[in-house]
């Protein structure tokens, strides 16, 4: 579903994303980790179609995001760090605006919304501000935006960052429950969301890839601490 080949990104005498090849299977929930600066979010910004890789081959379903840019993205949802949103809107005007800039047709919008609305109970903060709404809300927002074109594949950057263990929870069973039918990465620095959610981990460090594995070999792999994981794994790669 989704192939990266040989991916390089450099900011002048900074290397980013240092050939980087990994491929993510149909319905595959990848936990994509790193410390912060590893190069997650530059990947996937890359893979989105987002930013231009230096060099290297990113392909969706067989097509070259390079080459076949606006077909791609059609089989993308992306919900980048921070998840920026309209905060002056409300969340149903926000979603009307997506799923206009998404090209979904207008007699099938207000079905779209309303499948979205149910599947992330949002129906309780429709004609709210988003400015208004909490953390959680705001993430569901998030995600809605990110799959109301109904999606094959759905991309996360951080979808828990900043969110109370509730919310937490509460975000993690709506990847769970959408992820029977979609191809997913999460970036994310907390093993237990690994656990929780994926079916295969991979950790890159500096921009390389390190380990693609199960989340069970991964936690194998230390303590159960990440970032003891993150030494271990960095030692034995360079030793």
């Amino acid at each position: 579903m989704i192939e990266i080949k040989n991916l390089y990104k450099k900011y002048d005498d900074t290397t980013v994303v240092d050939d980087l090849s990994l491929d993510v299977n149909t319905s595959e929930v990848l936990g994509f980790l790193g410390p912060n600066g590893a190069g997650k979010s530059t990947t996937m910004k890359m893979v989105t179609g987002f930013i231009e890789p230096t060099s290297g081959k990113v392909k969706i379903k067989g097509l070259s995001i390079k080459d076949n840019p606006i077909e791609v993205k059609n089989y993308i949802g992306y919900l980048p760090e921070g998840a920026p949103q309209y905060g002056e809107m409300t969340t149903y005007d926000f979603l009307v605006f997506v799923a206009k800039i998404r090209g979904i047709q207008k007699n099938l919008i207000s079905n779209a919304i309303s499948k979205v609305v149910e599947s992330l109970s949002l129906s309780d903060v429709l004609h709210k501000r988003i400015e208004h709404l909490s953390k959680g809300f705001k993430r569901r927002v998030g995600i809605a935006q990110a799959i109301i074109h109904d999606p094959e594949i759905l991309i996360m950057d951080e979808p828990t960052d900043g969110l109370d263990p509730n919310q937490k929870y509460e975000v993690r069973e709506l990847i769970k429950k959408i992820s029977k039918n979609k191809t997913i990465i999460i970036s994310t620095h907390i093993l237990e969301e690994v656990e929780a959610v994926c079916t295969r981990a991979a950790i890159i460090s500096k921009g390389k890839l390190l380990f693609d594995d199960t989340p069970e070999k991964l936690k194998e792999s230390g303590s159960g601490n990440l970032d003891d994981i993150f030494r271990k794994i960095t030692m034995g790669s360079s030793s």
